[in-house]
This record gives C-alpha cells, structure tokens and sequence, in this order.
C-alpha cells in the first residue's frame, strides 16, 4: 500500500536563502533543538549519502531511526531523505520518504517570499496496513514552523 502527504507554507525570505536551511543538515539542527532529543552525524557531510541518527524524546512513539540523505539538486531546490532503520520501519513501512522543496513563490514579483513544501511518500507491507494511520505530515509542519521562524529571525 502506497501512500502520500504534503504541505506548503509560505516563507517571507527569498528560496536562496531558505534553501540554505532547508537544503542542508543545518534543518536537523533545528528539529533537534525544538521537536528531539538529538540528531548525531553517523556518516557523510550533509551531501547526498550522509546519515543520521535521530533520537526522539521519551515519550514518543519511536526511540530513533536513521535516515539517509538520497537526493538533493541544488539547481531545482529540492532533496530526499529516507529512513533506513528504525523508526516507522519498525510498524511495517517499507518505505518511508521526505521530500523538501523550496520554490519562488508565484504570488510574490519582488522576490522576497518563497513556499515550502514537505511531502513524505511510504509504502506499507498489506500486513501491516492499518499502521497507514501513524504516517503524518503534523510533525513536518511544526519542524517547518520552528525553521521559518529561524530564518526570519536571522534577517
């Protein structure tokens, strides 16, 4: 079973500027301030290849999973991210993806503002299927909230 979710938000900096949070481990170093417990670099420099660990609080309904940096093209502003081990790969998924787009935003001639878009793709083993329900994109949302307001901030 293949599923998707995403959301967009505007961000009032230019996508140059948001990709340099959003397109490097610099985005982890936020969610780990706000939303974990920790990110630690297992291998690689942030490029394509790179994995992490990550640490959720206690509390959450995962300990940790690792995730590797699978894609990014800096020319279009986009890059994945997959889990490896761990995480929801422990309730059946067989896939679970995150795609972070940076684009100019249509509405905006000056340049000034830009849209995010997180989208995370998983597929789930039939066994498995009523764990579709665990996949959401709220955390994502909050991880864009807490990096919108640190580039903001640092204008």
């Amino acid at each position: 079973m293949f599923g998707s979710l995403s959301e967009e938000v505007e961000v009032k900096v230019s996508a140059d500027k948001a990709w340099q949070l959003y397109g490097t481990i610099k985005l982890g170093e936020i969610a780990a301030k706000h939303t974990l417990e920790h990110i630690d670099v297992i291998e690689g420099d942030g490029g394509v290849g790179t994995i992490i660990k990550v640490t959720f609080k206690p509390g959450s309904r995962v300990s940790y999973c690792k995730e590797k940096f699978t894609m990014i093209d800096n020319d279009k502003m986009v890059r994945e991210v997959e889990i490896i081990e761990g995480g929801y790969l422990d309730f059946g998924f067989t896939l679970y993806r995150i795609r972070i787009e940076v684009k100019d935003n249509p509405n905006d001639e000056t340049g000034s503002s830009c849209v995010v878009k997180m989208t995370i793709e998983y597929e789930v083993k039939e066994e498995a299927a009523d764990n579709t329900s665990l996949a959401t994109i709220e955390p994502f949302v909050v991880l864009m909230k807490f990096a919108n307001e640190h580039l903001l901030s640092s204008t």
